[in-house]
């Protein structure tokens, strides 16, 4: 059983994927359809808006009237409650429209993540050899929060500021086109600077979230490997090299800042100039006579009206752009193909008939993992390819390797057949081949006598229980992970295959019983609990294919024969392919195949290959333990 890596992965290698520079930028038009599922709410949002703005543009002719009888004498009366009236309603209008952007700002987010996480959990397995978990992660929390700021913080809300500009802008110039011309020019000369700065944002924010990304991948990484990174006194080295990544996430988040420094304060400033321009210029002219105090007074009300919009606008605008670029990582996973479309397009969701004599068969099968690859078993191959060459393999050869070559072989149905042969010899990668997580590079697997190309997936893998080697625990309790396959399985049912696999100590020393939680990652359990409570949760399916990759590698001697037996109950008139990790494993195969860098090299029986196949008898002499 391996070691878990703890070297850090190079910068734009292979675990990193692609170039990240080089990523989509998203556009505006892609973000629409994430507003349009909410377009009832927004419309009432708009609606609210126009409302406010509305009650807003009155409130200036109104304060000019009061201005007005004041200055004559009259009594005010309706006037101030008519005002007082507006503030209130314009008030009341702007704080349910607030309501309802936050629920939609929160709603558009739920959205976004449940069509990243429905993609990514639908992504080919290749995808996730070149792709970093905590990366994955990084986009569906922190990139997705990105969006709801663009509903919250005033694209919808720059409509009915859209309607407030223009009515102030119109108001202005029946007051005084004069000021206005000057108001315009100052205003003009703001645009043009948040225009220029606005397309920096959109980069600098989508190189921020990948530096999260970065962050966030190792951090996770760290985590999930933090005995191995204890137990190698290699703490301090991940400390460093994770707050490398914060720090990297750090200096774009200030970049983002900077330009964001620059974009904000243009409204106050382009207030602060144009106020100053209108109160020198418009005294002036009242002094001159050509506008009354009144109308001065109302002005600059409008004056602020329109610039309040256009600093809403300008933090709109930054906002649009921070999101575009979160939106970029997103759309490029929601736009990656997902499994099923990876299908041939012979694939017409047929079921397979596994009553024919030959269950499964290998046809001069071929395979090479996909570019950017760092699978264990490409790891493996080079390693084996390594020791026997006297030629050093280069690194960057990896992704070149061909892991199977020209296999060929049928498991029958009902029958037992075994894999063995030495580290990197393919064979995890045959079990893969089988469930389609992969299809050949070249050659044929059938199933059935069908190309499992040809085969629905989902129904194809309904058929088969499959036990990895490092027999993966789900964080959660004890019931959930053995229902993950067999949704419908009574406790009686669970109770009873765990003590099939001789598991009963484990749920007896819990009160809780089949709800004691397991651990992350099974953490709760010792190595050899984790690999039987995986079988267990394939033995309670029961279906009619099983394959058992190296399933009693971490059992002792006793768990390991009531393991056997267990299987063995199980798998009368199924298809069972394991591979090896004992000999005890292998003798009693109606067929054993052995594997030596990607080839089959023997087929037969534990008597037959003892005097056959050489590779075969060395690993029988030393029992396997490869």
């Amino acid at each position: 059983m391996s070691t878990q890596n703890t070297t850090r992965p190079a910068r734009g290698s292979g675990g990193r994927g692609k170039k990240k520079d080089d990523g989509p930028r998203a556009r505006f038009s892609q973000l629409l359809p994430y507003l349009f599922e909410h377009k009832k709410v927004l419309g009432v949002v708009v609606a609210l808006s126009l409302l406010g703005a509305a009650a807003s543009l009155a409130q200036p002719l109104l304060v000019s009237q009061v201005i007005a009888k004041v200055e004559v004498g009259d009594p005010l009366g309706t006037l101030v409650a008519a005002l007082v009236g507006l503030v209130v309603l314009a008030a009341l209008l702007n704080g349910f429209q607030h309501y309802l952007l936050q629920r939609t700002g929160t709603s558009v987010v739920l959205s976004a993540r449940r069509r990243l996480v429905q993609r990514i959990l639908r992504l080919p397995i290749s995808e996730f050899d070149t792709r970093r978990t905590g990366d994955l992660v990084s986009r569906v929390g922190s990139d997705t929060t990105l969006l709801y700021a663009v509903i919250t913080q005033g694209l919808i809300d720059a409509i009915g500021g859209a309607v407030l500009f223009i009515g102030a802008l119109i108001a202005m110039l029946v007051i005084d086109p004069v000021l206005l011309g000057l108001t315009v020019l100052v205003i003009a000369i703001s645009i043009v600077s948040v225009v220029l700065l606005s397309g920096r944002v959109r980069v600098v924010s989508r190189k921020q979230q990948e530096k999260v990304g970065d962050l966030a991948a190792s951090v996770e990484r760290a985590i999930s490997a933090i005995r191995t990174v204890r137990a190698s006194n290699a703490t301090e080295r991940e400390i460093v090299a994770i707050e490398k990544d914060a720090h990297g996430a750090w200096a774009m988040g200030i970049q983002v800042a900077k330009i964001s420094a620059l974009v904000v304060p243009i409204a106050g400033i382009a207030l602060q100039v144009s106020l100053l321009v209108v109160l020198g210029v418009g005294g002036f002219r009242v002094a001159s006579g050509a506008i009354e105090i009144a109308s001065l007074v109302a002005f600059i009300l409008f004056l602020f009206m329109m610039i309040g919009p256009l600093g809403s606008a300008f933090g709109a605008l930054n906002s649009v752009n921070q999101a575009l670029g979160a939106l970029g990582r997103i759309q490029e996973i929601i736009e990656l193909p997902s499994e099923s479309q990876h299908d041939s397009a012979l694939a017409d969701g047929a079921a397979a008939d596994i009553s024919t004599e030959a269950a499964i068969t290998f046809d001069n099968v071929e395979f090479s993992y996909p570019e950017g690859a760092k699978k264990d078993e490409v790891a493996k191959a080079v390693a084996e390819v390594v020791s026997t060459s006297p030629i050093a393999l280069p690194e960057e050869r990896v992704q070149d390797l061909t892991v199977l070559r020209g296999v060929s072989f049928a498991a029958a149905r009902g029958k037992r057949t075994a894999l063995v042969g030495p580290s990197g010899a393919g064979k995890s990668t045959i079990l893969a081949l089988i469930e389609r997580f992969y299809d050949p590079t070249a050659g044929v697997v059938r199933l059935g006598g069908i190309d499992v190309r040809a085969l629905d997936r989902e129904a194809l893998r309904s058929q088969i229980g499959y036990v990895e080697q490092d027999a993966p625990v789900l964080a959660g309790t004890i019931r959930e992970n053995l229902l993950l396959g067999a949704p419908e399985a009574t406790d009686e049912e669970c109770v009873e295959v765990l003590r099939s696999v001789n598991l009963m100590e484990v749920l007896e020393r819990n009160n809780l019983g089949l709800d004691a939680a397991v651990g992350e990652d099974g953490v709760m359990l010792s190595g050899g609990e984790r690999q039987r409570l995986a079988i267990a949760r394939t033995l309670l399916a029961a279906p009619p294919i099983l394959l058992l990759d190296e399933s009693t590698s971490s059992l002792d001697g006793l768990n390991e024969q009531m393991l056997r037996e267990a299987i063995d109950a199980v798998a009368q008139n199924r298809t069972l392919i394991v591979i090896a990790h004992r000999l005890s494993t292998v003798v009693d195969s109606d067929q054993i195949v052995v594997l030596e860098h990607g080839r089959v090299v023997g087929v037969g029986t534990h008597s037959e290959l003892v005097v056959s196949t050489p590779l075969y008898k060395e690993l029988a002499k030393h029992q396997l333990l490869v």
